[in-house]
């Protein structure tokens, strides 16, 4: 290791992804910033809202040998951000830390972190307290190149990928609230089913289905169950209601029982085979997903280290 890879080894290498629509996005960074420099932390960022350049930074911190690369930003930022780090040959070196600051949170919030109290998040990974946690991968092949691409918290099909593709066409946030509204009212009016084929635990499911998530964490409450670090993915298969059934569904949702809605079919895997999904979207930890298919979908059990705070709310 040369004498720049054992300097960046003590130094964050920090990626900071300004709220969508964010009145004042150098507000926050200000408040980040004056708060290191009062704790003394030696860092480098980048400010960017662009998926590739996310994921860029994350390699090139990773590939320079920077020890602790912390990520300002949302689910979405996540997502770009570990697969930047899985791309690099130094990803066992990586240590990530999480301030959250997006419109979806859910990831951190899993841990206990808010997007409320930056000052927190910045104790929490001074703090160091380090554990291995799974990650969920797809895999698929285009033109005989087989692609990888990995999520923390949920792989989503159907409606709900409809809605994130609707969401991540505007770069305002109440643009992005307005469009989930409009995805809710789509979900109520507008219902749609799709004929789904996929395999797991040595079984066939070929079905029509409204929606199929597949969590490695909560999956915003439709995996509810699904635990980053027990080497498992949960999936909730769920058939299209009548309308009173989805005001039923959506109050299971709020109170955390979906799992016990009539509707809904759980399941526990590895990994799951996914040969045909009707037409319906893909979405990916907030980010709308285009791959090929047979598409197999993986865990891959305690492969990232994560700072997580001393006291899990």
């Amino acid at each position: 290791m040369n004498d720049n890879q054992n300097r960046n080894r003590r130094r964050w290498g920090i990626i900071y992804a300004p709220k969508a629509g964010s009145l004042c996005p150098g507000k926050k960074w200000k408040e980040i910033s004056e708060y290191l420099d009062e704790k003394g932390v030696e860092y480098d960022f980048v400010q960017t809202n662009d998926c590739a350049a996310i994921e860029n930074s994350a390699r090139e911190y990773a590939n320079n040998g920077y020890g602790t690369i912390v990520v300002a930003g949302g689910d979405g930022v996540l997502q770009d951000a570990i697969n930047g780090i899985m791309s690099s040959p130094n990803r066992a070196a990586v240590t990530l830390g999480i301030i959250p600051y997006g419109i979806a949170n859910d990831y951190a919030s899993y841990w206990g972190l808010s997007d409320s109290d930056s000052k927190a998040a910045v104790d929490c990974i001074m703090t160091r307290r380090v554990r291995k946690v799974d990650l969920g991968c797809c895999i698929c092949t285009s033109e005989g190149v087989e692609n990888r691409r990995y999520f923390l918290n949920v792989l989503n099909i159907g409606v709900s990928a409809y809605i994130v593709e609707l969401a991540n066409q505007k770069r305002t946030f109440f643009a992005k609230i307005a469009y989930r509204v409009l995805g809710l009212f789509h979900l109520l009016f507008r219902r749609q089913n799709f004929r789904m084929k996929f395999r797991l635990n040595c079984q066939t499911v070929d079905k029509k289905l409204m929606m199929l998530f597949i969590g490695n964490s909560r999956g915003y409450g439709m995996t509810p169950s699904a635990v980053p670090y027990n080497g498992w993915l949960d999936v909730s298969a769920i058939r299209m209601p009548k309308f009173m059934g989805i005001l039923e569904g959506l109050h299971m949702l709020m109170r955390r029982r979906i799992l016990n809605f009539k509707l809904v079919e759980p399941f526990r895997t590895a990994d799951i085979l996914i040969e045909d999904l009707g037409g319906a979207g893909v979405g990916i930890d907030g980010r709308p997903f285009k791959p090929s298919f047979p598409l197999h979908v993986v865990v891959e059990p305690e492969v990232l280290n994560l700072i997580i705070p001393s006291k899990i709310k």
